[in-house]
């Protein structure tokens, strides 16, 4: 029983942490890098995630269980500042994704009956996130798995933002 088979564990086992603290470095070293390095930024998050797509950006600091080696990233991926992925198992985040300052994403639980919290016992469920999605401040669903509190409607084909009017140059681009 281990990190991806979605079972009951024990993540004290030194096997797991002697892998997880390995896997911790790149993370420590990517975010300690300067914002003039982008080079630099590319290439760690290359070594130490699980994949990443084309175009992809995370604000430092990240933190990750794992280092962000169980994270996949797709296309055109952008996280701001203090993403944490507790990525004990796999975090999938699809293309077109902007996440927001702050942001949370838990692959761990930990099981209700208290005697088995007790002994530090916990599960891993994968994470998946679509495609061109939003995570942060103001959203329109929430929860696990995802509801929506308020759909994209008519009104948000006119405004960005309450009555705030969108361009209509930038509604004729993206209809092309």
């Amino acid at each position: 029983m281990g990190l991806h088979d979605q079972q009951i564990y024990n993540p004290e086992d030194p096997a797991i942490l002697k892998v997880q603290k390995q896997a911790q470095l790149k993370m420590y070293e990517y975010n300690r890098t300067l914002p003039t390095e982008d080079d630099k930024r590319q290439r760690l998050l290359k070594e130490m995630l699980g994949r990443v797509g084309k175009v992809c950006y995370l604000e430092p600091p990240f933190r990750a269980n794992f280092g962000g080696q169980h994270v996949m990233l797709g296309d055109y991926v952008y996280a701001n500042f203090n993403l944490t992925a507790v990525d004990d198992t796999y975090i999938y985040i699809g293309d077109h994704t902007m996440i927001g300052p702050n942001v949370t994403l838990a692959s761990a639980g930990h099981p209700v009956l208290p005697e088995l919290r007790q002994r530090g016992y916990q599960y891993n469920l994968p994470v998946h996130i679509g495609k061109n999605c939003w995570l942060g401040a103001n959203v329109v669903a929430v929860g696990v798995p995802a509801k929506v509190v308020r759909p994209i409607s008519n009104h948000d084909l006119k405004y960005y933002h309450g009555r705030m009017k969108i361009d209509p140059k930038l509604l004729s681009e993206i209809s092309k």
